[in-house]
């Protein structure tokens, strides 16, 4: 069967699950100005949920088989256990011509084709920043989606951080860095604070000064271009400050133990999946 493009100044996309992932893309679909929210739909029997996607301008329907119905490109975000109930139902309304999306962590492609009856699918692992614009998103094309598709849909989660292609291959290591990985930081954070805490510092102060430190130097990261150990030796002058805190880090295993997290966190996500 021959793929029709997804007409690319009028789709419409259907989000299958109103929960706090697809309300953050479609927050940042249409604070970017990527897509209008007359363009996309969603259904939910929720009221506080109903309300949040409300506030956004979005289209309700009543079922999400009027969702599917109406869209161009059908996302399911709903919980991972309850994808293949939702797909097997909507399957006889899953035609070729309707581009179809996955966020949900674990689920491999071969198995959403097979439930969907084709494999125009693509599937996405974005990570919690995206309720702030701030996503770690790496895509995986299924067997009969186009360039076109992977174009769309790098368009759309790009408008809630950035987004990579990559070989499904890699998934499970995906989200042991960078589906993990902001529960790491949040933990580096924390540690940080207390102690500036134990240091003399004010809470609330510690908390601040942690949470910019963390921000900028990641923001050093991305936009000099430098190696993080560069950008590290920058900053460690002879027998200063620095390379003494550098020193017990490196005493408590601080690189390998982070290293150790990440392994572990894609190992546990390949035994689930």
């Amino acid at each position: 069967m021959e793929i029709i493009p997804i007409p690319t100044d009028t789709y419409t996309v259907g989000f299958i699950g109103a929960g706090k992932m697809a309300e953050s893309i479609v927050r940042g679909v249409v604070s970017s100005g990527v897509l209008p929210p007359s363009r996309i739909y969603t259904a939910h029997s929720n009221p506080a949920r109903r309300a949040a996607f409300e506030s956004l301008s979005v289209t309700l329907l009543p079922s999400n088989d009027d969702v599917v119905r109406q869209s161009n490109v059908v996302v399911f975000s709903v919980k991972p256990q309850v994808v293949k109930d939702a797909v097997l139902k909507l399957r006889p309304l899953l035609t070729e011509n309707k581009l179809l999306v996955s966020v949900a962590a674990g689920l491999k492609l071969k198995d959403l084709q097979e439930w969907a009856g084709h494999d125009r699918f693509i599937r996405v692992m974005p990570n919690t920043p995206a309720a702030v614009g701030q996503a770690a998103s790496v895509m995986s094309l299924g067997g009969a989606a186009t360039e076109e598709d992977g174009n769309l849909i790098a368009k759309l989660f790009g408008s809630v951080g950035k987004i990579w292609k990559a070989d499904e291959k890699y998934f499970d290591a995906v989200t042991g860095l960078s589906g993990s990985g902001p529960a790491y930081v949040y933990l580096a954070i924390e540690a940080l604070a207390d102690g500036g805490v134990a240091a003399g510092l004010p809470r609330d102060l510690a908390f601040s000064l942690a949470s910019q430190t963390v921000l900028g130097a990641a923001s050093m990261v991305t936009q000099t271009g430098k190696h993080p150990g560069q950008l590290k030796d920058d900053v460690t002058s002879p027998g200063g400050t620095t390379i003494s805190g550098v020193h017990e880090l490196e005493k408590g295993g601080f690189r390998g133990t982070l290293m150790n997290a990440v392994v572990a966190a894609a190992k546990r996500s390949k035994e689930l999946s």
